[in-house]
């Protein structure tokens, strides 16, 4: 409980360490996670530092890591999962073996990477070059049969002029993408003024681009023309367009020829890329089981020359000195890791571990497992605790899901929660290898333990509130007797049931099931329900100006108990707290079961009034045959209390800042400074470190700020602000934990709404149509009451009750200015980048 209850004790360590065992020592403080160093070097440019090599030769190996793993993906081959056997950092010799590794596989990867894409250039080329051949088969035809009736009737025959003209006509091929084909076109009628006669056909199959593999749609043309100079515009032309032109053979042989002789070369073609994807494959595979090892080795290697770069060196250039912040219950793993980091590389010269003293506020670190974390959470996101001050989160493991379930209580609901929340606790080992699960799943596998303990005192508050599903339960059979005869009660809409003679006594657990039948239901629990949030609120806030005590004696500032602590808990309790002794005072005296009418539940007064009354001086005439107080003497009592509760104000605002004024020393105690150490703190392995830090250090460290170099005018400020703040919020912070009854009235009235007009309509109709409709209702009133009673109001409850912690109860007592114990652990660096 010590660790839960503050922040962990830090030291701050100094290290001295060979520089021939740096790497392994630093790796096997990144393999312990306890370490948070400190940057010696924060005025020397990150390009400057002494292994600024080193990190950029991971660069290099993690930029061809990505690439290898682009490829890898590109295939489609799956990577394994090595969650369970992760490899530690690697040494000299296994950086040098793994270098060479990736270079031999990128290069050998790049080689094949181009060597494909020049293959399937080239298969393209010949694709369309056949495309072209066979798609021109009807552009030539009206030419061929000419051209062969004129070879049967003679050379004779034929006039010369026109062999002249046919021989001066002539025509580009090739094809062009298929969108711009318009453009293309448009663009020859221009600069051949409609002298260009132009054919195409568009290719019913895509074709794949070389370099990226995306689908091409592509067309065929042909263009038919007279004169050399026509026939360079046309070839510029193409090329503007990125046309890409073919021969094609007039003759009809000619053209079937190079048909079979382009089909025969695609078909070689084929058969070597086919190969080529075949050993890329093998190459990839074989890669593929050894890249995840590669690349945590990868990012391990990196954090250490990162890490290293902290280090300063000293002036004989032998020793890597370095400054860190250790937890003192971790000292010796420390100290452990370090001898182990030097018998590693077989160094004759130990590596030292010194703690100092400092007057800097240390890093705050609370030790949690895989229950508490996602408490601590919660309160982190509010604030990092000061150092050493009260953690808030071992109270908030049983007040946040109790408080949730005031105003979620609903005995099926809650049985919804719970088994979602056992669901992922029970299977968390499988469900945590979830890697892409996206932010919502990753936020609410982190909080699975506060969704099963939501769920379970939601089943309890439920239990207590006698509601499931909007309907109670008849478990010990209702307490109230009907002493009406049949007649009067199916004559009569609604009758009266006085307590005194249709009660026979106090219902065994929760709320007695008859309320589900009643016509003040409504008003019934609105009372119930509200004066418990009243209850509960003026407790919580109680607790948490308690929990500053605490805070006060450790960091012995004794003197705030009297001038804070006392007049901060009389003005709560003799206000608030009074209400709330009046609230059950009402419970137990007044009551039926009595002859004297000033105790009777009609002469009951208004414990609201009464305050107010209280408050503001005031009487009010009570009704006749009763009393306006509930005993003797209660109007002395209260205005003692208010006038003590006035009394606190000024106690609050002048006490602490005249304390100060009466007791400033005019000289400063001497401070230790960072650096100095505290005796012989040399540590050798299995001794017992002193602690570190004086009094005056865990007093800052706590929040209590010096006040010795403050003005006095700037002290009274402060003080009026932290008094008008307290007392305000006492009034609005019990005002706030009505939302307790709000939103659990709330939550009870859109149940039984979704009951009513849902549910209940299938269960009315006929018999053999109900049966079909009421699948079909159930269906409908399982989603809405999932989507809207189960996610929305869950997620309504759970920000309000946050709330509540954050504002009406840690602001008593929590201050929050620390910040986070980050320290260099290999696990927090390689599950950080799977986040991302």
């Amino acid at each position: 409980m010590g660790d839960m209850f503050r922040s962990e004790q830090m030291a701050l360590c100094q290290m001295f360490i060979q520089p021939e065992a740096a790497y392994t020592s630093v790796s096997e403080l990144g393999e312990t996670g306890c370490v948070q160093f400190r940057d010696l070097n924060c005025t020397v440019n990150v390009f400057q530092r002494k292994f600024v090599t080193e990190v950029r030769r991971c660069d290099e190996l993690e930029r061809k890591i990505r690439y290898i793993e682009t490829e890898i993906k590109k295939d489609g081959i799956a990577l394994p999962d090595i969650q369970d056997d992760i490899p530690r950092a690697p040494n000299p010799r296994e950086i040098i073996d793994l270098e060479a590794h990736l270079e031999k596989t990128e290069t050998e990867m790049i080689e094949l990477a181009q060597n494909e894409v020049n293959m399937k250039s080239n298969y393209l080329e010949l694709t369309e070059l056949r495309k072209v051949l066979e798609n021109t088969q009807g552009f030539f035809s009206d030419q061929e049969v000419l051209n062969l009736d004129s070879s049967n009737r003679g050379a004779g025959v034929i006039d010369e002029a026109t062999v002249q003209h046919r021989g001066r006509l002539g025509f580009v091929a090739g094809v062009i993408n298929r969108e711009r084909v318009f453009g293309f076109e448009r663009m020859l009628w221009r600069i051949s003024r409609g002298n260009v006669f132009l054919k195409r056909s568009d290719l019913d199959e895509p074709l794949n681009d070389p370099a990226t593999g995306h689908p091409i749609y592509k067309t065929v043309f042909v263009a038919f023309f007279q004169g050399e100079q026509l026939k360079n515009r046309i070839k510029k032309v193409c090329t503007g367009f990125h046309a890409s032109l073919y021969p094609c053979p007039s003759s009809h042989n000619e053209r079937e020829e190079m048909v079979k002789n382009v089909r025969t070369r695609l078909e070689d073609l084929k058969l070597v890329l086919s190969q080529t994807e075949d050993h890329r494959s093998r190459v990839l595979a074989t890669v593929s089981k050894n890249l995840p090892s590669w690349s945590i080795m990868v990012k391990k290697m990196k954090a250490i020359y990162h890490t290293l770069n902290l280090f300063n060196m000293d002036v004989t250039k032998k020793c890597l000195i370095g400054e860190c912040w250790v937890p003192t219950k971790d000292l010796h793993i420390v100290q452990k890791a370090l001898s182990d980091g030097s018998a590693a590389v077989g160094s004759t010269i130990p590596s030292f571990l010194n703690v100092i003293d400092t007057n800097e506020m240390p890093p705050t670190f609370n030790r949690t497992n895989k229950f508490t974390r996602g408490f601590q959470n919660l309160i982190d996101a509010y604030g990092i605790a000061s150092y050493r001050e009260c953690n808030p989160a071992l109270y908030t493991c049983i007040t946040f899901p109790f408080l949730f379930a005031v105003m979620f209580g609903d005995l099926g609901h809650g049985l919804i929660l719970l088994l979602f929340g056992a669901w992922m606790v029970l299977s968390e080992r499988k469900l945590g290898r979830i890697k892409n699960g996206g932010e919502i799943w990753n936020i609410f596998f982190g909080g699975r333990y506060i969704i099963l303990l939501m769920g379970l005192f939601s089943c309890y508050t439920g239990f207590i509130y006698n509601d499931v599903f909007s309907k109670s339960m008849n478990l010990f059979g209702s307490n109230w007797v009907n002493n009406y005869n049949t007649s009067t009660v199916l004559a009569n809409p609604s009758l009266q049931m006085p307590p005194r003679t249709s009660a026979k006594g106090v219902y065994p657990l929760g709320l007695d099931p008859i309320w589900q039948l009643a016509d003040n239901k409504i008003i019934f629990l609105n009372s119930f329900k509200m004066k418990l949030s009243i209850i509960i609120g003026v407790l919580h806030m109680v607790f948490g100006v308690c929990m500053s005590v605490c805070n006060f004696v450790h960091f012995k500032r004794y003197s705030s108990i009297f001038l804070e602590f006392v007049p901060q808990i009389l003005f709560l309790l003799l206000l608030f707290g009074y209400m709330v002794f009046m609230m059950f005072f009402k419970w137990f005296k007044y009551t039926a079961f009595t002859d004297s009418q000033p105790e009777t539940p009609g002469c009951a007064p208004s414990v609201l009034i009464m305050f107010i009354n209280m408050m503001l001086f005031k009487n009010t005439p009570p009704p006749s045959g009763c009393k306006e107080f509930m005993f003797d003497a209660q109007d002395g009592l209260q205005k003692t209390f208010v006038i003590i509760g006035l009394i606190c104000v000024p106690w609050m605002l002048l006490g602490k800042p005249l304390y100060i004024k009466f007791t400033r020393r005019n000289t400063v105690a001497h401070v230790k400074h960072n650096g100095e150490l505290t005796g012989n703190m040399e540590l050798a392995e299995g001794e017992t470190p002193l602690p570190t830090g004086s009094s005056g250090q865990e007093e800052g460290a706590g929040g209590a700020h010096g006040h010795e170099d403050e003005p006095m005018s700037e002290i009274y400020i402060h003080q009026a602000i932290h008094t008008i703040e307290y007392v305000l919020s006492t009034i609005s912070h019990t005002a706030s934990y009505l939302r307790l009854w709000a939103l659990s009235l709330a939550h009870a009235q859109l149940s039984e709404v979704l009951w009513n007009m849902v549910l209940s309509l299938g269960l009315k109709m006929a018999p053999y149509t109900g049966a079909i409709a009421l699948f079909v209702i159930f269906g409908a009133w399982c989603m809405f009451t999932l989507a809207i009673l189960v996610m929305m109001e869950g997620l309504s409850a759970f920000l309000h009750t946050l709330r509540l912690h954050w504002v009406e109860f840690m602001s008593k007592f929590y201050e929050g200015l620390g910040y986070a114990f980050q320290p260099f652990s290999f696990k927090a660096i390689i599950d950080g980048e799977e986040e991302e």
